[in-house]
């Protein structure tokens, strides 16, 4: 019995090990890594010294683009998460009808998000909204004057709200799977009773999808916070104009490979990682109030 136990044991470590090696070098041992460097004045080049919360000192008190980057990418995961979502259940209520064509409908739909944080899609989306884009070709045609989407720090910041918000498959998918998860009977109960298509969406729907909503509104503030590939490829790596672009992963990413602060981008790391989990237990927080488990009977 026991050289079973050990054999069963044995098997279940090798199926393991591959994520618990993997966890241990690209993640617990660069987390903690990072955290040291935190502490530190290191500039990749020569041996890191300990300096204590200077870094941590400098970047709240004295350095004005930390603050500038922090409300730039605010203002991208406040406005930008929300309409992504809210586009994302739109398409996913559209697509969620009997046809023979569904299944290629969802694969288009879905394709922006396996391809839209590439490089190449940043270039389009730069070529899009340049002086003589289609934006402004389209723009002109309606009759409204062009828009200097590279000179405006909002119009700019705007731009990359718009390619956040196209990428609104994996979102979608996540809903379209909630959404056939709905008892039909509901549906059914509610026509009986003379509900509308307005009074369905806001007493069915939305409460029997407030745990993928829950689900999706944590995942894709995460991916926000996290954005880096389109604004460095807009802006090409200033995170202009004005900084209107300078998202946090911009601006810690230049920290680290540009002025070649390791140690300050390390302090940024983690002050991102902090506000994440603050927001993450906010939103966890507040779901008691509004996301209803069937399981838990009711809210």
């Amino acid at each position: 019995m026991k050289s079973l136990s050990l054999k069963n044991n044995l098997i279940g470590y090798t199926f393991i090990g591959p994520f618990v090696i993997g966890f241990l070098l690209f993640t617990l041992v660069p987390a903690i890594a990072s955290l040291y460097f935190s502490v530190t004045d290191y500039d990749l080049l020569s041996t890191p010294s300990f300096i204590g919360l200077e870094n941590y000192t400098t970047m709240f008190t004295d350095d004005s683009k930390f603050w500038a980057s922090l409300k730039v990418t605010f203002l991208y995961v406040f406005i930008g998460v929300p309409l992504r979502l809210a586009f994302a259940l739109f398409i996913a209520m559209i697509l969620n009808t009997a046809s023979k064509a569904i299944g290629l409908y969802r694969t288009v739909y879905y394709l922006p998000s396996i391809i839209g944080g590439s490089v190449a899609v940043s270039i389009m989306w730069r070529n899009l909204y340049g002086d003589e884009g289609v934006i402004n070709i389209f723009l002109n045609a309606l009759g409204l004057d062009s828009v200097r989407w590279f000179a405006e720090p909002i119009a700019a910041l705007w731009m990359l709200i718009t390619l956040s918000v196209w990428q609104f498959g994996s979102s979608m998918l996540i809903f379209l799977a909630g959404l056939k998860n709905i008892p039909p009977e509901l549906y059914e109960a509610s026509n009986v009773d003379g509900a509308g298509p307005v009074i369905r969406f806001f007493k069915i729907t939305l409460p029997m999808l407030s745990p993928i909503i829950l689900f999706n509104t944590i995942m894709q503030t995460i991916g926000a916070f996290m954005t880096f590939v389109p604004a460095y490829i807009i802006s090409k790596g200033e995170g202009g104009p004005l900084d209107g672009t300078l998202l946090y992963s911009l601006y810690l990413f230049r920290q680290a490979f540009v002025y070649f602060d390791m140690g300050y981008a390390s302090a940024m790391a983690w002050v991102m990682l902090i506000i994440i989990a603050i927001l993450t237990g906010i939103l966890f927080w507040t779901s008691k109030k509004w996301v209803h488990y069937e399981s838990k009977g009711g809210h």
